[in-house]
């Protein structure tokens, strides 16, 4: 056992829900017409003011295809193996590198190689976004700035600007993305003196 108590365990499905709901870019009106759990229904347990039961967790963890056990932060047991599951979301693989509720979460993001090149779909949403090319050119759109990024190069911005993440160049793209909700950001500390990461 992980020594927290059922109360200290239900008390954590609220934010846990709300985390999942927002990163699947999914409102309250979403879940419910996919569900058929009414809005305020979800809007009491995300803030704690309805206790989860296994009949509303059930259709939401089909809906954000995590198991039952992530919903309510079961301890793992047995196998130590981390199993990533990959999301295909706007032609693109997300693999989710952090499983914690809230805070900031990290992903493997792939874009695949395409012999002509995607229209741009700037989106928007609360948040905070760094990013680090892993190999090949990606294209990056935030706000008014269209920049190109190769392995190697980083960026980090505020969502609410529209943005948008492609290959530049037609061939695949891997990135590592770490995603925090508004004010929380990423930082890389270095020594003043060089500029340089401390060793």
């Amino acid at each position: 056992m992980d020594g927290r108590t059922d109360d200290e365990v239900l008390d954590a499905v609220g934010p846990r829900l709300r985390a999942l709901r927002r990163d699947r870019g999914l409102t309250l009106a979403d879940v419910a017409a996919v569900t058929g759990v009414s809005e305020s229904t979800l809007s009491r347990l995300e803030s704690g003011r309805r206790r989860a039961t296994l009949e509303l967790l059930l259709p939401l963890s089909r809906v954000y295809d995590v198991p039952l056990d992530d919903l309510v932060g079961a301890p793992r047991t047995g196998d130590p193996r981390i199993h990533l599951k990959p999301v295909a979301r706007f032609g693109m693989t997300f693999v989710p590198l952090s499983r914690r509720p809230g805070g900031v979460h990290a992903f493997k993001l792939m874009i695949p190689a395409r012999p002509e090149p995607a229209a741009p779909t700037p989106q928007t949403h609360e948040g905070f976004e760094w990013l680090y090319v892993l190999t090949g050119r990606l294209r990056l759109l935030v706000g008014e700035r269209d920049l190109t990024l190769s392995a190697g190069e980083a960026a980090e911005f505020d969502t609410s600007l529209p943005h948008w993440l492609g290959t530049a160049d037609g061939k695949a793209v891997e990135l590592l993305v770490l995603f925090g909700l508004q004010g929380v950001r990423a930082h890389l500390r270095t020594d003043p003196r060089t500029g340089r990461e401390p060793e």
